[in-house]
């Protein structure tokens, strides 16, 4: 007499079933909305992301702009380098909404339904992205009530947006990477910090060659220096030694393939730990 064999437990490394994958776009958009949602229901967070582009534009152009000489208003000047500090700290609040997921009751409930794990991910990646496009027409608006006066064409401006929107994927994908990783949201909100800090160490608010010779080559060399330096060429125009406005093309490749890389191997990174962690 042949007795049935007990049921064994899922690998929770297998692959999906082919049949799911018809669902990741699906499952993505509701990801994606859930994150959403989650922004709107945290009236604080909305109105810092909304204010502190605002406040630091006005801190920049009338507290530090009148020591600063870079050759033209410094408005001009620090105007892409704000973008992207606001853009690289709102991308990392999407590293303590993982966190909250990785952590809270909520990852029980996506353990046992039918969805692919890495929409989970995708969801707040697509979502940071489309709030920090917000923000970052909001810093423009700012910076133009004040005195920013770019002179982009239609096609430089579409250049703009898919620059930013590049560097917005990129640190968002990093963010994404320290959530999984991390076991608190107060230590995924140390990310932060990191986010505020590397752009001053570039070419967003005072030229390279003004630094020590040791901090020079850094600046020069960062990802967060061609994407300012592609910004800039393309709204107003003004070059510097690392890129003439007259060539931006070899810059704005530099800046992409940074933008690429980075985006690659954390969202790569982060989509294996987070299968690691739900399994």
């Amino acid at each position: 007499m042949s007795t049935l064999a007990p049921p064994t437990a899922a690998d929770p490394t297998a692959p999906a079933p082919p049949h799911r994958w018809r669902h990741l776009p699906r499952d993505a958009a509701t990801m994606t909305g859930r994150a959403l949602r989650l922004v709107r229901r945290d009236p604080e967070e909305l109105l810092v992301s909304l204010l502190l582009p605002i406040m630091i534009m006005v801190l920049f152009v009338y507290v530090f702009g009148g020591a600063v000489q870079v050759g033209t208003d410094y408005v001009t000047y620090a105007t892409p380098g704000v973008i992207l500090l606001c853009a690289g700290y709102g991308a990392s609040n999407t590293a303590v909404a993982v966190t909250d997921d990785m952590s809270g009751p909520a990852m029980d409930r996506f353990r046992s339904m039918s969805l692919t794990g890495a929409t989970v991910l995708a969801g707040h990646v697509v979502a940071s992205v489309a709030k920090n496009l917000v923000t970052t027409t909001v810093v423009l608006l700012a910076a133009v009530a004040i005195g920013f006066r770019p002179d982009a064409g239609a096609l430089e401006w579409l250049a703009v947006a898919g620059v930013i929107t590049a560097y917005v994927l990129a640190v968002t994908c990093v963010a994404a990477l320290v959530g999984v990783v991390v076991r608190t949201p107060a230590a995924a909100g140390g990310l932060g910090f990191v986010m505020l800090f590397l752009p001053y160490v570039s070419s967003a608010f005072v030229p390279p060659e003004t630094m020590p010779v040791w901090l020079r080559g850094f600046a020069e060399h960062q990802p967060v220096t061609p994407v300012i330096e592609t910004l800039r060429g393309l709204l107003v125009g003004l070059g510097s030694d690392a890129a003439p406005a007259t060539d931006l093309a070899p810059t704005a490749a530099i800046a992409l393939l940074w933008c690429a890389g980075i985006a690659g191997v954390a969202l790569s990174a982060a989509a294996w730990v987070f299968a690691r962690r739900r399994g």
